[in-house]
């Protein structure tokens, strides 16, 4: 380890999700019927391929800070306040964590992910739009 900073991307995620109390796919379901923010981080692809989630707000990746950020001009019109709920989930649920840290890193001190991601949300039966 060069300078003892250098860590693997699975010290990085486990560093990650230390800091989230993660959702089962049910209580992601549940805080976004109690009017928490589902954010689909997915790319284009996997959203074709597989659906989308009702009511879920679809951010790419790459435009996530910019657009949950409450203070930026470019943010999402659902980005109302550091206070609100944030629950991203990707396809699995691994790129959710590092993306709910960061938001956290933001000032959205609530924001977490879904276990197992899209993936494990279709599994469990939960809505799906095609």
């Amino acid at each position: 380890m060069a300078g003892g900073m250098d860590v693997t991307v699975e010290e990085l995620l486990a560093t990650a999700r230390a800091e989230l109390d993660r959702l089962a796919p049910a209580e992601a379901a549940g805080a976004q019927a109690a009017g928490g923010l589902l954010v689909d981080i997915r790319y284009a692809a996997l959203r074709e391929r597989d659906g989308t989630i009702p009511g879920a707000l679809v951010v790419e990746r790459n435009e996530l800070e910019w657009r949950l950020d409450p203070l930026c001009p470019h943010r999402a019109e659902e980005a109302t306040g550091h206070g609100l709920r944030v629950v991203v989930i990707c396809d699995e649920g691994y790129a959710s964590s590092l993306a709910a840290v960061s938001l956290r890193r933001l000032g959205l001190r609530r924001a977490t992910d879904v276990v197992g991601g899209f993936q494990a949300w279709r599994a469990a039966g939960l809505p799906v739009m095609r």
